[in-house]
């Protein structure tokens, strides 16, 4: 099970919970760390550790050995212990007793070899990814500071919107942003608004890979409604229907021709669409 249980609460060994004979509890574990983890194998080693105590023995199971659940009943009641494994707790503040019984026993509980000094690490500028031009992760080449999805949750709760608009453009990925913040800052004026994060162009590009294409709110695009006629009297009829949908839509829609004809003056162009 890997010891995955989390510690619930910290606080003195005077205002600790403690057993009816006295005896303090060490460590208190959450019971809803259990439930995602599935770290059962802990609970039962409890249970086995306190009866394998009382009945002042030494249990031997290999690593990945299963044990049936009917064995350490058994010697829960050999211990004479409750077979739900649970005990009456008292309040190290009040000393009076908790409302529901609780599994207290005994297993091995080891320190992570991970420590908080070795991983303090902060960044000012350094390298970015070539694709997403987002900061690199890690400690090792000199990352930045990872934004998930729960911390912008955390962040939208608090409706903190000027820290997110900084956090995801230009402290991240908007190139044009972020050299133009620079820029500010040595100048000593106002930051400009940022621009389109580079996330948002990569999104772009892989959804044209799939044949989809995005415009801006307000462009309008148009495309003559058939392949490019060999006939003249074909290409005749191509721009026909194009400027009908034109009168028929209200829009300006200029139909490309296909010829290598130099176009005319701008005052001398006919504009498909207008009266």
């Amino acid at each position: 099970h890997g010891n995955k249980g989390v510690i619930s609460k910290i606080m003195p060994a005077s205002d600790m919970p403690y057993m009816p004979d006295g005896t303090i509890v060490d460590v208190i574990i959450s019971p809803l760390s259990v439930l995602a983890r599935m770290n059962l194998g802990q609970l039962l080693e409890t249970n086995l550790g306190l009866a394998a105590k009382k009945l002042n023995i030494k249990i031997a199971l290999p690593v990945f050995e299963k044990i049936e659940e009917k064995r350490i009943v058994e010697k829960l009641e050999e211990a004479g212990l409750p077979v739900s494994g649970k005990t009456m707790l008292f309040d190290g503040k009040t000393g009076k007793p908790f409302e529901e019984e609780i599994v207290v026993g005994i297993g091995y509980i080891l320190k992570l070899i991970h420590m908080v000094e070795d991983k303090t690490h902060a960044r000012s500028t350094g390298p970015y990814s070539l694709v997403t031009q987002q900061p690199l992760g890690g400690k090792a080449q000199m990352g930045g500071q990872r934004l998930g999805e729960m911390e912008v949750w955390a962040l939208e709760s608090h409706r903190a919107a000027h820290v997110l608009q900084e956090m995801l453009t230009i402290k991240s990925d908007d190139v044009v942003g972020r050299a133009k913040a620079f820029e500010s800052i040595v100048k000593g004026v106002d930051i400009p608004a940022s621009s389109v994060p580079e996330s948002f162009k990569v999104l772009v590009k892989e959804l044209q890979a799939l044949g989809l294409n995005i415009f801006p709110v307000g462009v309008v695009t148009a495309k003559p409604p058939t392949a490019v006629a060999s006939d003249v009297k074909e290409e005749e009829q191509v721009k026909k229907e194009a400027e009908e949908l034109a009168v028929q839509s209200g829009e300006e829609v200029v139909v490309e021709e296909q010829s290598s004809q130099v176009p005319a003056p701008e005052d001398e162009q006919v504009k498909v669409g207008e009266a």
